[in-house]
């Protein structure tokens, strides 16, 4: 996400990271008890994922995570005006990408005097399932995690 973030820069569409818990908490990163812990974890996404958008750290009981549908890894997009026109349970950089052109497409439209009107829509994406990847991360959280996981998903 990063890497779109930084094409759409230019744009004037800015882009954060949520930190909002460990969705499979292991003994390296376990369940979050506090908020200086939170921030720690924080920190060592930024380092061990390399994410360079601003991280922005949720209230221990995850307020805004539950304020915005408690997915484990939704992606939202905002007008200026803090009205959300996107709104994805998953995080998948080509949907992503897609709605961004889309909207910049419509700003652009309206510049010229087009006028538009909002409908909604409701479409079904895909996104690449990368179980090396998915549990080399969970190993990252530690044995506890990938333990846990198997034993609840098979």
């Amino acid at each position: 996400m990063d890497a779109t973030a930084g094409q759409f820069a230019s744009e004037g569409v800015g882009s954060i990271f949520l930190y909002t818990h460990e969705a499979h908490p292991g003994e390296n990163y376990p369940r979050l008890t506090s908020m200086e812990q939170k921030f720690r974890h924080a920190r060592d996404l930024r380092e061990v994922l390399g994410v360079m958008r601003p991280i922005l750290v949720d209230a221990l009981d995850g307020a805004c995570h539950r304020a915005y549908g408690s997915m484990p890894n939704m992606s939202w997009i905002f007008a200026q005006s803090g009205v959300p026109v996107y709104k994805a349970d998953w995080t998948d950089t080509r949907s992503i990408q897609n709605a961004l052109e889309y909207f910049l497409d419509v700003s652009e439209r309206r510049r010229s005097g087009e006028r538009l009107t909002p409908f909604r829509v409701e479409r079904l994406d895909f996104r690449i399932q990368d179980q090396t990847a998915f549990y080399k991360g969970l190993e990252r959280n530690g044995a506890k995690a990938v333990r846990e996981f198997r034993a609840a998903f098979g």
